[in-house]
């Protein structure tokens, strides 16, 4: 029981296990198409994904995938500029992937991306990379936590039928 509340009390450990986003009507429709192309893309490669994922710092990812190879990736949807030029947090995300990309529509204005971040054109059929990622590797200690938190999510989410 002394480890139970010493993980409860690790930031790193801890997460809150309100994690039923997939469908919980904040994502626009066009966000939900991406999400369904960038999907699509990331089952095709073998990189398992789920959408809505608290991380240690209390921030969301839209998608996190993991690579055979155990690469987690989060990719970050942006419906179009305005939602772009609006998100200020998505730097945060950065030190819980070994790549970070951005998701957007094929007539997305790509200039106004960072040029050191991948990003990947979709629609509701599919997606592809056209910019990859630049490796950010994680430490193993890092990796690891994500790792078990990305299993506990998804078994809870199995658990209550949700995808």
């Amino acid at each position: 029981m002394a480890d139970l509340m010493t993980d409860l009390e690790d930031p790193e450990v801890a997460f809150p296990f309100d994690d039923s986003a997939p469908e919980d009507g904040r994502q626009s429709e066009a966000a939900r198409t991406i999400q369904r192309g960038v999907t699509r893309m990331l089952s095709q490669q073998s990189i398992s994904c789920m959408p809505e994922i608290s991380l240690p710092n209390y921030r969301r990812a839209d998608l996190m995938g993991v690579t055979h190879k155990g690469e987690l990736w989060i990719i970050e949807i942006k419906s179009g500029l305005a939602d772009f030029q609006a998100d200020k947090k998505w730097p945060d995300y950065l030190p819980y992937c070994d790549r970070f990309f951005f998701a957007v529509a094929p007539d997305f204005p790509v200039e106004k991306l960072p040029e050191d971040i991948g990003y990947i054109f979709a629609d509701g059929y599919g997606a592809e990379i056209i910019r990859p990622a630049a490796v950010q590797k994680l430490a193993a200690a890092r990796r690891s936590t994500l790792m078990r938190r990305l299993a506990r999510i998804g078994g809870f989410r199995w658990a209550r039928g949700q995808k």
